[in-house]
């Protein structure tokens, strides 16, 4: 699938329009209805802007770019120029259709990967950072059966059930779209850059934030709503009362989208927040295909497994002598990413899948901020 072509002019006009400061994404898409491309828009006069929208949206439109703005299009342009990186408007064919049914779709997208991944049917899986062992083996195995049966998974690279929601779906005929809350250069949390680098080459990663922008809070939510656009369903696998996941799923009732949540105990504190969802009317789910049902998909057997590919700890030497090597690591402190590869000398492709296998296994747990820790210290 190819993109529109953009010219460097035309970029450079869709990027003035896509950040002016105070130009909302609605009253920028009645602009764009009413006057063609953006660099039609930048030619109008204050009067005719005010009357396609308000007075306000003109100012914001005609305000001359800042001083960083030429060194900002060198960056995009020189960005777009990599191999699988791509810069796609509002206009251009490949947009995805599920975005455009939103208010306020996005002006520029930024997009590391598979272009054709936005054109298939979605389903997003989320959930809570600081998973149990059973609930990262949950997202995974949905992950898998789900991408199996020709599903786009999405997610947003978060620790914890996101995470083993893009692994889950690599190792399936399917595949993932990661949506982030910072720029598409960047790659938040560390924990996850090799993982990011496999999304990037066997799925997506889509950003709608300018480069460079780093990791932010507020930034989240507003990420939280693509991931709902661009999916068909929301599954929820384990949630806190007050979690990012309740938005995403709010976002996706309010966009139309179904809602799905797995139960869990009552005494468990990330069940609350799914049984919260379900009492709201979201779908109570206990297996892959009932989800596949619901978005009117057939169950297909899944893909062979290789030994590789297992979520659960494989009993081969050498997983078994890397995860005694890891565990030995881990000592009784919270550790980085960082820290284990130096003190293990693994691979990233070797460091992860053993971090999963023995956090599925729980004797592993992630904790906030990329670190781990033996299963049982919080440090």
């Amino acid at each position: 699938m190819h993109t529109l072509p953009t010219t460097d002019t035309e970029l450079a006009a869709w990027l003035r329009v896509a950040n002016a400061p105070g130009l909302r994404p609605g009253a920028l898409r009645a602009l764009l209805q009413r006057f063609g491309l953006p660099a039609t828009i930048l030619a109008q006069s204050f009067e005719m802007l005010a009357i396609a929208t308000d007075e306000g949206s003109a100012r914001a439109v005609l305000a001359p770019p800042g001083s960083a703005f030429t060194q900002q299009l060198d960056d995009v342009l020189a960005w777009r120029e990599l191999p699988g990186n791509t810069v796609v408007t509002l206009d251009d064919p490949v947009y995805p259709p599920a975005l455009l049914t939103m208010p306020d779709p996005p002006a520029l997208l930024y997009v590391k990967g598979r272009l054709e991944l936005f054109h298939t049917k979605a389903v997003a899986i989320v959930g809570s950072r600081s998973a149990t062992p059973q609930g990262t083996e949950d997202a995974y195995r949905f992950a898998r059966h789900l991408a199996d049966a020709g599903l786009t998974v999405v997610s947003g690279l978060a620790l914890g059930i996101d995470g083993a929601a893009h692994r889950g779906a690599l190792t399936a005929r399917g595949s993932t779209v990661a949506v982030i809350g910072t720029g598409a250069d960047l790659v938040y949390p560390a924990a996850h850059h090799a993982l990011a680098r496999q999304i990037a080459d066997h799925g997506a990663i889509l950003s709608e934030w300018p480069l460079g922008t780093s990791a932010r809070s507020s930034h989240f939510p507003q990420r939280n709503r693509l991931i709902a656009g661009l999916s068909g369903g929301v599954l929820i696998v384990e949630a806190a009362m007050r979690s990012g996941s309740l938005i995403t799923a709010r976002l996706a009732n309010e966009m139309g989208r179904d809602v799905f949540a797995l139960p869990g105990s009552i005494h468990a504190p990330l069940s609350r927040g799914c049984h919260r969802l379900i009492k709201q009317g979201a779908k109570l789910v206990e297996t892959p295909d009932e989800v596949l049902e619901e978005l009117g998909f057939i169950a297909v057997p899944p893909a062979p497994v290789t030994p590789d590919e297992t979520a659960p700890p494989t009993h081969s030497a050498t997983h078994c002598a890397d995860a005694e090597r890891l565990l030995a690591a881990l000592g009784h402190s919270p550790v980085t990413l960082e820290i284990l590869a130096a003190r293990t000398d693994m691979g990233d492709a070797a460091l992860q899948s053993t971090l999963l296998q023995l956090e599925l296994a729980g004797q592993l747990t992630a904790l906030p901020g990329g670190r781990f820790t033996r299963a049982g210290h919080t440090g």
